[in-house]
């Protein structure tokens, strides 16, 4: 009894020292594993996937991922450097890539390496639909979900021997539990339902990434229904799922948009940059107008 006693007190002293906050919303973490582990664990990872993947051959949409990643990455920066949490920032090392593939998905590794797919890009319609992705897997890497994830893992995994595999071996602890297939009771009970939980808190991050980045999160909404009506595993029970449903996303969304859109939301600069039809356009137009006034000045 003493011995259970004694644990429990460790238990709750290692949990104190080892909790941690997510930007933005504030909400208070456990981190048992530490970021250089986690980034090297995810760097190796990202290696992996790309050296088998088969890099997108469309352009134009290969540089619509990097422009808007790249000022969603910046405008995150800015936010953590003006928050002090400018010591973050140096574990980022931000990549965004399109990869040739007809999953209607992304995915985003620590440290910010981020993955794209072609069949995503088959419901982006523009820069502020692509930022609503993009704004989502940025707010993973920032929340450090995969660190509460691993977190989350070990306790699920060791029970009550959690603590003394915590306080020695971590980095192979760590290996060993990121193999680990776990079993239904554990799966429905601890790791899935944190994974509904991240995949909520990015959204709403996502948001407000995507708009002090000057993206318009007005889009997001529109964007999730065409993701809802594009397939996936729409006859799965929420519980049983590792994202919350269609229906609970847009309702989150929509309850969440007008205090994001009224405390982040930064209107991009109007810009003077004009499409070449356009251009020719008001080329013509001026042309006319002149050809007019020499006429007048004629009569």
């Amino acid at each position: 009894m003493k011995a259970k006693h004694l644990l429990a007190i460790v238990a709750i002293a290692l949990l104190a020292t080892s909790c941690g906050t997510v930007p933005v919303t504030g909400r208070q973490q456990l981190n048992l594993v530490s970021d250089a582990e986690v980034l090297q664990s995810g760097l190796s990872a990202y290696s992996s996937f790309m050296k088998t993947a088969t890099i997108s051959s469309e352009k134009t949409q290969s540089e619509q991922v990097t422009r808007v990643g790249q000022k969603i990455a910046a405008a995150t920066e800015k936010y953590l450097t003006e928050n002090g949490l400018a010591a973050d920032v140096k574990n980022y090392a931000w990549e965004f890539n399109l990869v040739k593939d007809d999953q209607v998905n992304a995915f985003c590794m620590p440290g910010g390496k981020i993955v794209v797919y072609e069949g995503l890009m088959k419901l982006v319609s523009c820069d502020d639909d692509l930022a609503v992705v993009l704004g989502h897997e940025v707010a993973h890497a920032v929340a450090k979900h995969s660190n509460e994830r691993l977190s989350q893992q070990m306790l699920a995994e060791y029970g009550g021997q959690a603590l003394s595999v915590l306080t020695s071996g971590k980095s192979y602890s760590t290996q060993q539990i990121a193999q680990t297939v776990y079993g239904l009771g554990a799966n429905y009970a601890v790791v899935l339902p944190f994974s509904r939980k991240h995949e909520s808190e990015a959204d709403y991050i996502g948001l407000v990434l995507m708009s002090m980045a000057g993206y318009n999160p007005d889009y997001a909404l529109n964007f999730w229904q065409k993701m809802s009506t594009s397939g996936g595993n729409k006859n799965v029970p929420e519980f049983m799922s590792t994202h919350p449903s269609d229906a609970t996303r847009i309702a989150d969304i929509q309850k969440n948009l007008p205090a994001v859109k009224s405390k982040f939301y930064v209107a991009p600069a109007t810009t003077t940059t004009q499409t070449t039809s356009a251009k020719t356009k008001r080329k013509t137009t001026s042309n006319s107008t002149k050809s007019n006034k020499s006429s007048k000045q004629k009569t």
